[in-house]
């Protein structure tokens, strides 16, 4: 068998042993290039792109919010809709030491810690999303359906 041209990560372990199927972009990373950089390097719709946003609530527990690339989260619709008092922004390293990835190269797939993944609903009408392989510079397009592997909730916090 030979190597694959593209970074054999947690997140394509996950995608593999779950039998889903993906197909690997990889993309010229730019720092703050954001969701805009990676859509205009792959010629495709910057809606289309999720990104993986990490967050914690007021006990300091992270969650996962997979969004539109040109959409921003409400963290305050969000924490009305779980029950909560407040969420914010994971601190990077927090991130990193929940997830095992990087800023910018998180992806909800194959995560260190199991985190609960929470969906912008919007999204599951989309053909196909591009979502992060597990690295930056790295994205992989998936059926919306890839994405009950993680059991998200879904929620409607786009702005």
């Amino acid at each position: 068998m030979s190597k694959p041209d593209y970074p054999v990560t947690p997140a394509v372990r996950f995608l593999r042993a779950h039998g889903i199927a993906f197909e690997p972009h990889l993309y010229a990373y730019e720092e703050r290039g954001g969701t805009a950089h990676s859509a205009a390097c792959l010629g495709v719709d910057e809606h289309s792109v999720v990104k993986t946003i990490v967050l914690q609530n007021d006990k300091k527990q992270g969650l996962i919010v997979l969004m539109h690339g040109d959409k921003q989260i409400s963290t305050r619709n969000l924490a009305r809709q779980l029950g909560m008092k407040h969420i914010e922004p994971a601190a990077p390293q927090q991130a990193a030491k929940w997830t095992g990835y990087l800023v910018g190269g998180t992806s909800p797939f194959g995560t260190k810690m199991p985190l609960p993944v929470f969906v912008e609903r919007s999204i599951r009408d989309l053909e196909i999303i591009y979502i992060n392989g597990g690295k930056r510079g790295f994205l992989v397009a998936v059926a919306p359906a890839a994405l009950d592997s993680l059991n998200p909730q879904d929620v409607e916090v786009a702005v």
